[in-house]
């Protein structure tokens, strides 16, 4: 997605920017977000539609006509899907592959039968943070969900002991690292680098999943001693196959658009040379999209065929991966949408001028937009396309690396206490078996030191480099 220089910005299409200006279009602001809140906590309408209507009634508020701000709207949503839907509907496909095929099962017994004891809890943190990588936050809680349960049920472990790591290890590559849709979002936004974002998201990742995870579960296990539910211990995905694919080739496959996209920021940063051959080729083969598609295809060969699959089932898998991401590509798509009536509104100058006239450094601007969104919402893609849409100017003079630590510091807000208006926190909950208290003392907890530490890395980040 092209972004709009600052020069661009000041030429408000509804009207100049003057200090009048600024108290309307703050309203405006508002009461668009308001609209948002108030449509998904109260009314419990889907996301794509609140997103929507807020987006038309930012419009209004804003003075701008409404053939104008439908125009912004579908502008906005188009070119987001058209920069990051294919790559979340291949990641959709992959993960979709690595569940069925066995692939995250073999990873997981793997990675068990070599840890033990007080090793446990790393291991949880190992596993969720690679399965993690390809799938969806919510997939991958009801992938590793058996895990946990059998593991701390098996070893008379205490169930916080052992979860808490897989939860932090799957949400911190939720929020932070990409191909994940919030992430990818939010590089779109703000024209980042994604390799660069990619490895800045890994550095801030490792230690932030150490303290949320595995020491954090120490806390939690204190606080909220609950044995595993066994109503709750679901049948694994491999337990009806005769065959899995090796821990090798599985892990190769999850890897390897981390890998490509890793490489060509690592030629970027060392030849610099447009014309360059070399250059050329890893900015095809490390393109998201190009990654992606590998990863999909290769795992055809390394996931699906080992374990049996015909040509027939592979097909129908990868319609059936596809069919759950319709409403996170519309919800992507409409937070899109919201994000160029915003610009469109004149809001980007708006932003650019309170930030100066505040003396808010942007990267905590950034963290804090996304943590007021996220507890208003209760949606972490939300808060993180709304944000980048509303701080996307500010990255109009920044270097590459910070431009990509913008993105992480968008995306660490957008973990912030999750409470009731998450569907992730229900979803812990009755997993679990927890009541609403205990949640908050665990997995609410548990975001909340993601987003701090993670914030707080990021900002440290800012300083050296």
């Amino acid at each position: 997605m092209t972004r709009l220089s600052v020069e661009m910005l000041a030429a408000d299409p509804v009207e100049p920017i003057t200090s009048a200006g600024h108290a309307q279009l703050g309203i405006a602001v508002l009461a668009g977000i308001a609209v948002i809140v108030l449509l998904i906590t109260k009314f419990k309408l889907h996301a794509f539609l609140s997103l929507t209507i807020g987006s038309l009634a930012l419009g209004a508020f804003a003075g701008a006509p409404l053939d104008k701000a439908i125009t912004s709207f579908t502008t906005g949503l188009g070119s987001t899907v058209a920069g990051v839907g294919v790559l979340i509907a291949l990641g959709a496909v992959l993960g979709k592959m690595l569940a069925d095929s066995g692939g995250a099962d073999q990873v997981v017994d793997t990675i068990l039968d070599r840890a033990g004891g007080r090793s446990l809890p790393w291991a949880m943190v190992l596993i969720a943070s690679v399965i993690g990588l390809p799938l969806f936050f919510e997939v991958g809680v009801v992938l590793l969900i058996p895990v946990v349960l059998m593991v701390a049920k098996r070893g008379n472990y205490s169930l916080m002991r052992i979860g808490i790591p897989a939860l932090a290890g799957l949400s911190v590559m939720h929020g932070l690292v990409p191909p994940h849709p919030g992430p990818l979002v939010a590089i779109d936004a703000v024209d980042a680098n994604l390799g660069v974002t990619l490895a800045l998201g890994v550095l801030v990742a490792i230690p932030t999943v150490i303290i949320a995870g595995p020491l954090f579960s120490r806390f939690a296990a204190r606080w909220v001693d609950v044995p595993a539910p066994d109503r709750m211990i679901p049948q694994r995905a491999s337990e009806n196959l005769k065959k899995r694919p090796s821990f090798g080739a599985t892990l190769a496959t999850i890897l390897l658009p981390v890998v490509l996209m890793l490489a060509k920021a690592l030629v970027d940063i060392v030849v610099d040379d447009p014309g360059n051959t070399v250059q050329r080729v890893f900015d095809v083969i490390g393109s998201p999209l190009i990654a992606l598609l590998a990863a999909v295809l290769v795992g055809i060969f390394t996931l699906t065929r080992p374990a049996g699959f015909s040509k027939e089932r592979v097909s129908g898998m990868v319609e059936k991966g596809l069919a759950p991401i319709a409403g996170i590509l519309l919800i992507v798509g409409a937070g899109g949408g919201f994000k160029q009536t915003l610009i469109d509104c004149g809001v980007g100058r708006m932003v650019l001028d309170i930030s100066e006239d505040w003396s808010i450094p942007a990267l905590l601007l950034a963290w804090l937009i996304a943590v007021a969104i996220r507890l208003a919402t209760g949606s972490a893609t939300v808060a993180t396309v709304s944000a980048a849409g509303l701080v996307a100017p500010l990255a109009a003079d920044m270097s590459t690396t910070h431009s990509a630590l913008l993105v992480l510091a968008i995306g660490a807000g957008s973990l912030f206490f999750s409470h009731v208006n998450d569907a992730g926190f229900w979803l812990v909950k009755e997993y679990f078996g927890l009541d609403v208290g205990q949640t908050v003392k665990t997995w609410s907890v548990m975001e909340t030191i993601i987003s701090v530490v993670a914030g707080g890395l990021v900002l440290l980040l800012s300083l050296v480099i």
